[in-house]
């Protein structure tokens, strides 16, 4: 491993923080990491990687140990995790010893449902005469039946709503990625009512939301404190609009910090799901015009 990464911050962490790359380890998780940033200061000390998981807004940190897994390490996931506020903690390591998969797994059975921890072991493999190619493997991670069993029992939600919008991602997310609209392709379902998209900044991204009360999907723009974004896209409103062939909601509230650009769409009820096929094709190809419009707008006014 050493031959391929000589030094785990200059070589490993930097090759692995390119979108490409990072990506093969989302694959294998299960996460799309967005806002990626590398030796995050924590204190006196540096995290190898930090980001965000689209799926879900959490921040995630990523500890890169180029040899067997041993407790100095160990401390730092949990010192980084609590100085970042971390809810995904991912430590990558060549060998995976016993007593750590047994801590990791300790970790994500006593913590709350909302903290996750990951432990990977690289692995690199060539074929012939090829160059090696990085292999992620899990040694430990969490239990998603389990945490989902938990939310869905220990939260004061109603359980048929929070299990009718887990049914409804897990299909939407299916449905995606078996159709020629993938951009939802190796999501995770969760029992939230929205689904973040990322859209190239941090300054804003989408939602697709669940309105079940009424009978609507909303695709959202949204802008969580940047009213400069808003103003700039609105001054475009017409054009916009005009592209997305039909009339958008635009809702720029004084007494907040946050603004968004909605669109609706009628049909969703958690009691009928004989629609749900062509609500999610619907659905879908809204929210890749929809992305390509706001998109095409951040760049001409100088928001990407």
């Amino acid at each position: 491993m050493r031959d391929l990464w000589e030094h785990e911050q200059y070589d490993f962490s930097a090759w692995l923080s390119k979108e490409e790359n990072i990506a093969i380890l989302g694959d294998e998780l299960g996460i799309s990491f967005t806002d990626i940033e590398t030796e995050k200061f924590v204190g006196i000390y540096r995290c190898d990687i930090a980001a965000t998981d689209d799926n879900t807004g959490k921040t995630v940190i990523i500890e890169n140990q180029l040899e067997s897994s041993n407790h100095d390490h160990l401390g730092k996931i949990i010192t980084y995790a609590s100085g970042l506020d971390a809810q995904i903690i991912i430590w990558i390591v060549t060998e995976a010893r016993s007593e750590h998969k047994s801590a990791i797994e300790w970790l994500n059975h006593t913590t709350t449902k909302d903290v996750n921890f990951f432990l990977i072991e690289l692995k690199a493999y060539r074929i012939g005469e090829s160059l090696p190619a990085p292999k992620f493997e899990v040694a430990e991670m969490p239990n998603g039946f389990y945490k989902m069993t938990s939310v869905m029992s220990n939260n004061k939600e109603p359980n048929k709503l929070k299990a009718a919008r887990y049914d409804f991602w897990t299909r939407l997310i299916e449905y995606s990625s078996n159709s020629k609209i993938t951009i939802l392709k190796n999501r995770n379902a969760n029992t939230d009512h929205w689904m973040v998209i990322s859209i190239g900044t941090s300054q804003a991204h989408m939602e697709i939301k669940l309105n079940n009360k009424r009978h609507h999907i909303e695709i959202s723009f949204y802008i969580p404190d940047n009213k400069e974004i808003y103003e700039d896209l609105e001054s475009y409103k017409d054009e916009i609009e005009s592209e997305a062939k039909h009339a958008l909601i635009w809702r720029n509230p004084q007494k907040t910090k946050k603004a968004e650009i909605i669109f609706e769409i009628p049909g969703l009820d958690f009691e009928n799901t004989d629609n749900y096929n062509s609500l999610m094709q619907l659905t879908l190809e809204h929210v890749v015009r929809l992305k390509n419009i706001y998109v095409k707008y951040l760049k001409l006014t100088g928001n990407i």
